[in-house]
This record gives C-alpha cells, sequence and structure tokens, in this order.
C-alpha cells in the first residue's frame, strides 16, 4: 500500500462512511466554475441521500424553506424536495494523485471525494483509494477501496511528489492556530501549530491558494494570511500608548484604519502572504522581500541548481488597480483581467552565508523580483521536468480590454541554468490568442486546467483542459513547437476534465447535461506517423451509483448543440462576431417516434421551455451535467441554455464584440435562438420561462421589459438591475465602465462617474424597461453579495410590486454572490422548480 494512503487511512478520527459520488474537477490554478460575476451556469453543489426519520422530516418541513410556504403549493414543495434529493445524492470527487508503486505495472491512486450535509450545512471531505493494475495496453483494471476514510476538520490535503508524505491542513477559527501535519506512512510524523502573531489561515481558494513542497521533500511553501495588524487599544483614561496584553480585561481594542480586500469572498480575509515551513525543524517563516503592495499565490519551487540556492515562483497581484492606477483592490473573484506578474524569490531558510557570496549582493537574491514585467497578466507557472522551462498563462487581453475574462495565451521562459533571477529572462510566446479560428477548429485557451505536474514523459507535452465552444476538451500542448491537439474524442458532445495523469495515461471524468459524470481512463498509443493517441476505457466506479428514479429520468432525454445564425449583423462587426453562436437544447421528445410540434401542427404537445442564461457576461455554459438542471429537465421541461456572443470559447473577436453592446446584442442573440427553436417545431412560443444569475439576471430582467409578451414565468438570482446604482456600491465599478462603454471604457473609469455617464448607465439597464414588465418574477438574493449588492436588485423587485406585477423574493441573510450555501443552493432550486410549476404547469 502507497504510504499516502496508510497516512490517509491512519487519519480517520471517526467510523468509516460509504459515500456515493460525482465527479467534478477543480482547478489548481482557476476554477472552471470562474464563471460567476459570474456564475457559468448554476451551482452544481451536492448533497448526500438523507435517510431522515419522521421526525427529522418533519424538522425539515418547519425549517426548508425558510421562508412562509403558500398552503396551495405545499404539495408541490413536498413532491419536489424529494425528487431534487434524489439528484443531490452523491458527493463529488475534487481532485486525484497517482502514484508508482514497486510492481511497474500496478500504481495506487488517491481522490479527495467531498459531500454536502444539508443538516449541517458544511461539507465534507473524505479521500478514496484504488488500487491500478494495468495489463496491456489496452487494459486496466481499478480495484477500490470498500470504504472512504473522513477528514475531519480537514481544509487541505496535500501529498508529496513521492506520495511518501502527506500535508493536511486544518485552518481554525476563533482566531485559534493553524494546524499543519505532516504525515508518513500510517502515522503522524509532526504536528506544527502556528500561532496567529505567525499567520492565520492557509488559503485554500483555488486563486490565490499554492501549497508547494521542495524537490527533497524538506520544505513546503504556502500563502497564508498574514499575521493581524496592530490596532489602538484604549482604557479609562483614553488612548493606551504601549499597548495591551491579550489578556488584560481593563481594556478594549480599537478599529484602526480601514484596510481594502479583494472584493467578493474576500471581505473577511487579510492579506494572502507567503511562507515556508521547515519539516525537520517545524518552524514557519515568512518570505521576506516581498512588497506588501503585492498579494500572492500559486507558489512554486524553482528548480534546484549546484550554483544557487533554491527560489520561489509566485503570482503576485499590485493593489493598484483603481482609476489612473490608484491603489484600490477591486474585486478579484473570477476576474482574469487584474494586472498580475510571476516574480522569484529566495527560500528563506537558505545560508545566509551563500547568498551573501552570490555576487555579492545579497539584495538580488531577498528582494522580489518581477520576471514578466512587461506582459501585464502571467499566472500559473509550471516548471518543465527538467527544469529548463518556466510555462505559465497570460490574460493580457483581459487586462488590456477591461474584459473581466478573455482569450489567454501560454508562454514559456528559458530557466537560467545558474539559477539566479533577474529581470530580462526572455519570454516566448507557446500558444497566441486566437482572434477568429476556422470552423470546427482551435478556439483559444480559455479556463485552461493545469495539474500540479501535467506533464508526458517526452518533458516537453503539456495536457490540459480548456472550453471548445460549448464543450470542455482535452489538449495536448508541445510547448517547444506551439503544436495544440485535441485529444478527447472528436465526436464527442459530452465535455471532458482532467484528474491526473498515470505515466502517458490519462484519468478523466466526461459527463453531459443528460449524462451523470463517469471516470475514464485514456491509455496512450504511439502511432507509425509519430502522432499520440489515447484509447478511452470506462473504469466501473462504486460510487458513480444513482438511483434509479435519476437513471430513468434522465434515460429519456436527448440533448444536441444548436448553431443559431446570427440575425442581421451590421456591417461594422469583426467577422467572428459574425459567426453562429450556440445554445444547447436539452429536450423530451414529444412523441414516441420523435417528430417536432411544427410537422404534426400539435404546438400544446411540446414541453414547456426554460432558458437558462449564464453569468458573466464573459463565460460559458458548458455540455457537462448539472444536478440543478438535471433536476429542472426532470419536472417536464425543455432546456434551451443560449452561449451568446460574448461567450467563452468561440475566438476573441465574437467574445470582444459585445463590450458597449450589453443589453442589446446579448438579447438579441437570446430572442434569436429562441425563435430558432421556435421556427423549428422544438418549442411552443406561449409556454416559454427564463431563468439567469447575474449578468444571466440581467438579461432576465431585460427580456421581461423587452419582450413582456414572450414570457410566462421568470427567476433572477442576484441579477444587474440598475448598472447607475451598481457603478458606486460593486466591488467591480471598472466592469460597469467596460461592459457599457466598451475598451473605452477604461479610459474613463472614474470612482465618481458623471452626470451624463449616469444617464448611459441607467439607460442600458432592465429599470429602464420596467414600466413594460408583466411577467411574474421570483428573486433569489444574498445578502452578503459584494458583487452585485442586495440593493440593486431589491429596488427593481420593489418597483414591480408597486405595478401590480406578481413577485416572489427569497434572501439568503449569510450568502454570498453564487448563493452556493449547501442549504441555500437546495433551497434556491426547490422555489426554482416550484415557481416554474405554478406558472408553466
Amino acid at each position: 500500500m502507497s504510504p499516502v494512503l496508510a497516512a490517509a487511512i491512519a487519519l480517520v478520527r471517526f467510523p468509516l462512511r460509504l459515500r456515493c459520488s460525482l465527479l467534478r474537477r477543480r482547478s489548481n490554478c482557476r476554477p472552471l466554475s470562474s464563471s460567476r460575476l459570474f456564475p457559468r451556469h448554476f451551482s452544481t453543489v451536492t448533497t448526500r441521500k438523507l435517510s431522515v426519520s419522521s421526525s427529522a422530516q418533519a424538522i425539515f418541513a418547519k425549517e426548508m424553506p425558510s421562508v412562509a410556504i403558500d398552503p396551495a403549493n405545499a404539495d408541490e414543495y413536498a413532491s419536489q424536495s424529494k425528487l431534487l434529493q434524489e439528484f443531490t445524492n452523491v458527493p463529488t470527487i475534487d481532485k486525484a494523485w497517482i502514484f508508482k508503486s514497486g510492481n511497474a505495472n500496478t500504481s495506487r491512486a488517491m481522490f479527495i471525494v467531498r459531500q454536502v450535509d444539508l443538516l449541517t450545512n458544511k461539507e465534507r471531505m473524505m479521500v478514496l483509494s484504488s488500487h491500478i493494475s494495468k495489463a496491456s495496453e489496452d487494459s486496466v483494471d481499478f480495484q477500490w477501496s470498500p470504504f472512504p476514510v473522513e477528514m475531519n476538520g480537514a481544509s487541505a490535503v496535500v501529498p508529496s511528489p513521492s506520495g511518501l508524505k502527506l500535508l493536511v491542513v486544518r485552518n481554525k477559527e476563533n482566531d485559534s492556530p493553524t494546524v499543519l501535519e505532516i504525515w508518513g506512512p500510517a502515522l503522524l510524523e509532526k504536528e506544527i501549530h502556528v500561532p496567529q502573531s505567525v499567520h492565520g489561515s492557509v488559503y485554500t481558494d483555488g486563486w490565490f491558494e499554492g501549497i508547494s513542497w521542495n524537490h527533497d521533500e524538506s520544505m513546503i511553501a504556502y500563502v497564508a494570511e498574514e499575521p493581524p495588524l496592530e490596532k489602538p487599544v484604549f482604557n479609562y483614561l483614553g488612548f493606551k500608548k504601549e499597548g495591551s496584553s491579550e489578556k488584560d480585561f481593563n481594556s478594549w481594542k480599537g478599529q484602526g484604519d480601514w484596510e481594502e480586500g479583494w472584493g467578493e469572498t474576500y471581505s473577511k480575509k487579510r492579506n494572502p502572504s507567503l511562507f515556508v515551513v521547515s519539516i525537520n525543524s517545524g518552524e514557519v517563516r515568512p518570505v521576506k522581500g516581498i512588497p506588501r503592495s503585492l498579494s500572492v499565490g500559486q507558489v512554486v519551487w524553482a528548480p534546484s541548481t549546484s550554483k544557487a540556492n533554491n527560489s520561489l515562483v509566485f503570482v503576485g497581484w499590485s493593489i493598484e488597480n483603481g482609476p489612473q492606477k490608484t491603489p484600490r483592490k477591486l474585486g478579484i473573484k473570477y476576474c482574469y483581467n487584474r494586472p498580475c506578474a510571476l516574480y522569484g524569490i529566495g527560500d528563506p531558510f537558505q545560508d545566509q552565508s551563500s547568498s551573501e557570496s552570490s555576487n555579492g549582493n545579497e539584495d538580488v537574491v531577498n528582494s522580489a523580483i518581477n520576471l514578466t514585467q512587461d506582459l501585464g497578466s502571467a499566472f500559473c507557472p509550471r516548471f518543465s521536468p527538467n527544469g529548463k522551462y518556466l510555462v505559465f498563462v497570460s490574460a493580457r487581453n483581459a487586462v488590456e480590454s477591461g474584459a473581466h475574462i478573455a482569450t489567454d495565451s501560454l508562454h514559456r521562459i528559458v530557466w537560467p541554468s545558474d539559477g539566479l533571477l533577474h529581470h530580462s529572462l526572455d519570454i516566448i510566446d507557446v500558444v497566441p490568442v486566437i482572434m477568429c479560428p476556422e470552423d470546427d477548429c482551435f478556439p483559444g485557451l480559455y479556463n485552461s486546467e493545469f495539474l500540479p505536474y501535467p506533464w508526458l514523459s517526452d518533458g516537453s507535452t503539456m495536457i490540459v483542459s480548456s472550453v471548445w465552444c460549448s464543450t470542455q476538451v482535452i489538449l495536448s500542448v508541445n510547448i517547444i513547437s506551439g503544436k495544440v491537439l485535441r485529444i478527447s474524442p472528436h465526436e464527442s458532445n459530452f465535455s471532458w476534465g482532467i484528474l491526473a495523469l498515470h505515466g502517458d495515461d490519462i484519468l478523466a471524468v466526461y459527463s453531459s447535461p443528460i449524462s451523470p459524470p463517469q471516470i475514464q481512463y485514456g491509455c496512450h498509443t504511439s502511432q507509425k506517423d509519430q502522432l499520440s493517441t489515447w484509447t478511452w476505457l470506462g473504469v466501473p466506479t462504486p460510487t458513480l451509483r444513482y438511483s434509479d428514479k435519476v437513471s430513468s429520468l434522465l434515460s429519456s432525454l436527448k440533448f444536441s448543440i444548436l448553431k443559431i445564425p446570427v440575425r442581421n449583423p451590421s456591417a461594422e462587426l469583426s467577422k467572428g462576431a459574425k459567426k453562429p453562436f450556440e445554445a444547447i437544447f436539452v429536450s423530451h421528445p414529444p412523441f414516441a417516434s420523435g417528430e417536432s410540434c411544427k410537422q404534426t401542427q400539435e404546438d400544446g404537445l411540446c414541453a414547456p421551455l426554460i432558458l437558462v442564461l449564464h453569468g458573466g457576461p464573459h463565460s460559458v455554459s458548458l455540455t457537462n451535467y448539472s444536478k440543478s438542471l438535471a433536476f429542472l429537465s426532470s419536472l417536464g421541461y425543455n432546456l434551451l441554455v443560449v452561449n451568446y456572443r460574448g461567450s467563452l470559447g468561440f475566438g476573441e473577436e465574437a467574445l470582444q464584440s459585445l463590450p458597449g453592446r450589453i443589453g442589446c446584442q446579448d438579447v438579441d442573440d437570446v430572442l434569436t435562438a429562441l425563435d430558432y427553436v421556435i421556427h423549428k417545431g422544438l418549442a411552443s412560443s406561449s409556454k416559454v420561462a427564463v431563468v439567469g444569475g447575474s449578468h444571466g439576471g440581467f438579461l432576465t430582467t431585460h427580456l421581461v421589459g423587452q419582450a413582456p409578451d414572450r414570457f410566462v414565468a421568470a427567476v433572477a438570482r442576484n441579477p444587474v438591475c440598475n448598472l447607475s446604482i451598481m457603478v458606486g456600491t460593486t466591488d467591480i465599478p471598472d466592469w460597469c465602465y467596460t461592459e457599457t462603454f466598451g475598451k473605452e471604457g477604461k479610459t474613463f473609469f472614474s470612482e465618481a462617474p458623471t452626470v451624463e455617464n449616469l444617464q448611459i448607465f441607467y439607460e442600458k439597464s432592465p429599470i429602464s424597461h420596467l414600466p413594460k414588465v408583466k411577467t411574474p418574477m421570483l428573486f433569489l438574493f444574498g445578502a452578503q453579495d459584494l458583487r452585485v449588492p442586495i440593493s440593486n436588485g431589491l429596488q427593481y423587485a420593489r418597483a414591480l410590486r408597486e405595478k401590480g406585477v406578481e413577485v416572489k423574493i427569497i434572501v439568503f441573510p449569510e450568502d454570498v454572490h453564487a448563493i452556493d450555501r449547501p442549504q441555500s443552493d437546495f433551497e434556491s432550486f426547490l422555489n426554482i422548480g416550484v415557481w416554474f410549476k405554478k406558472h408553466l404547469g
């Protein structure tokens, strides 16, 4: 048994619990769900199937939903809540690692499994292991452990590269010390308690997050909250100059100067800073030489050399994001347009005498050096296996245009053989930004997922996943030639993600809107023409057991990707902006023969249609499995999930066509897609509803105002309703300028917008069409939302009530923009289902 797996099993603090599993990937550098303002699609938070006693059912009936229930809808709530739990009865596979064993044909895999617990409103973390045997090039066998092991209280689990050690991070509450546990084979080797005076919680957010073992596994670099700043102390005599001890009950601490955070989800987090812990001594040291004006993340160790000490490479975000580069931490969550760079710095445990002898210049070693200062954006650093190249992603187009996400590029740096850091390293383009892709050709890099070790055995080919129109695919990228190949099946409309590499083989997951995730194992083969190919094999998994009811409901559905021609494109549009956009159509066949409503002249037999609109707007809805959308489909509705122009995955020209045209071009694309399916006989014009969150809520409220006779019901989650109010209250006011005025909006972005600009913001907003709205609307708000503060949507909803429109409002007091806390997510989609059942039938 692998030492890491043995250590994980030794970690169990409670009885083992058997879990089922639904697969999900989380990016090591940038979460694919980075699409929320901006939700890409609705939250796919899942819950376990609850075995609920009659008394517990009474508690559920009393407490969920938390708002008053119309007695006429009580039976609908009961039946739909039971069905929703059928779709949320399995956990998710978050990450995976594969380790070599003594036998050349066998390996061990470790999976991190997460499971939502509705009753506690928390998420559990578990470790699940498997033994992998590969008898031939096209045959593989997985032998799964009978039970997962719950990692109670763990915030992160990171095995060492060799698999011989395991780091477990336990972030504590109430200012208690953070605990770092180092596990060896079946035992705890060291437990390090780090007090708040050294640092706060370790970042495990997928954005600033960075935990990296060094090459001999003697040290770990990581990102954590800086220690709290000193605050003024007062007592009955007034201000106390000498400060106060924590146990002094005759004084109190004031607030001190306000310090800005990074906005949405980071309002209570202190500045992310870099630390290194020595495994042998247990000592934790901050990495000095990094200016406090930088927030750090995504740290990796540079290759060791005989001529230089160990050094670290990390991403640094400057706080100078305000107008005219004034100090301002604009919201960073889901926003890749924040300038950042790669920096190098020396290891804080290095021998000082050695550093001083390095050209006699200690400052070169102990001060952070900007390695990509001319690029504007650089993140996700990865070193090639031989240490010769540093590869990274750039969102330069997002930084330059102001769009919160745009098409990425990939670059490499030739790492100096002597390991000495300097500013003049040459940056070489590997994969450029694709402006206007040819039909069915590579559209560019988007939301690329990098594994901690993404390399094939040739040392120059990376395996990544990226958005390709309305799907996610797996790509191979040669960092020397720049050649990009799609290696997930070309004929598949499913979405594919990477879990881990096993030599040159790939452990992946694939799914579709009507097919829950399944593990696939890609066996690598080389052809005579030297092109690599992979044979994909299904992997039976005991944790992927879906109920018969779910399987039955999904088996009757079909899905397809529709290409929607642009209606009346203007001459000023670029070539890429005139190309068709896409929509994912999930349907119930109206008749056994599969004929359309139009063919049979039976319009009433078409299932009601729900338009589903993603946020962003520079995001994308993918053909992957979504528990929430599968639930809505199971209620008898067809879904039209529209990727309007401006979405990711279709080239930079199409994406950049939307800023400056929001509320017009995107609205017209959605109506064009709706007209398309009605004309094809796939939908009835009299039975259409719409749902969207964030910018999708912006579109939803625009549609019911601009086309008031076309929708019988609508749902908006944290919608943008009034840009003239949002610009002064959001954590991303620059977004309002860019999306309203286009690229030029960056030039006159100001914290004090002019009267003329406020007028334009209002005219671009859904509230300007409010007098025409008559569609019944359900609003869902997160009270802690900093992205689109609750006041924005409440103003709109109250104004609708004032004019007599049917309105229902649910507020989740502790939720942020995503509304993804387990109980909130459950109640949210339960109410969406009941609302549509009431108005669509």
